[in-house]
């Protein structure tokens, strides 16, 4: 599978789905966090695990959405016969079908890689409070993974096609990284069908 080809299916499929706007997204997505942190009284470990179930539940229906919409409109995805496409289609094809962009795999091993997202539509009005600021009793903003539900979705997506990972959200630029980078490791691939007896691979 060509990196061009798994791009252009991105793109395809991204003109021909319907969009939200940006900025209503990035809003809705600011007001879920803020009641997370009420609902949870700022206990960051919590939130960042919440954020996860959230998205692992958005990833399962992914799958479905991505095979249907690609069906629909006479895209090719090609198959993934390794994790290096698994990773291609995931930065390439599923990010740009949802959110309209783009990201780059690197770091890539047998059984992990990372994407790395120049642009972040979840973030774009967002700064983080310092450590002590807003009268907080303790908060350590430091460790809020605030785009941790990208880490659900990937990791209910492939769930979907037996691919059992771990993603974790190691670089954040609004933790004051340069880069946002989302670590994805494989840990089973799973037999007969999501959920049922896994085997170390």
């Amino acid at each position: 599978m060509s990196k061009s080809s798994t791009t252009a299916a991105g793109h395809t499929l991204w003109t021909k789905v319907p969009k939200a706007n940006t900025e209503l997204f990035a809003l809705t997505y600011g007001s879920l966090i803020t009641e997370l942190l009420r609902d949870y009284d700022q206990n960051i470990p919590e939130i960042n695990s919440q954020l996860e179930r959230i998205g692992h539940s958005i990833g399962i229906r992914c799958i479905d959405e991505l095979l249907a919409k690609s069906e629909v409109n006479g895209v090719n995805i090609p198959p993934c016969r390794d994790l290096k496409d698994t990773a291609e289609v995931v930065a390439k094809i599923g990010f740009r079908m949802f959110l309209g962009i783009g990201c780059e795999v690197g770091k890539l091993t047998a059984k992990s890689f990372s994407l790395f997202l120049n642009e972040n539509p979840l973030s774009i009005f967002v700064e983080l409070p310092q450590n002590g600021e807003s009268g907080d009793s303790g908060t350590d903003w430091s460790k809020l993974k605030y785009s941790n539900i990208y880490c659900g979705v990937i990791r209910g997506a492939l769930e979907q096609v037996n691919m059992k990972v771990e993603c974790d959200f190691v670089r954040d630029v609004l933790r004051g990284d340069d880069v946002n980078e989302i670590k994805v490791e494989l840990k089973e691939v799973m037999v007969d069908g999501a959920g049922e007896d896994y085997h170390e691979e």
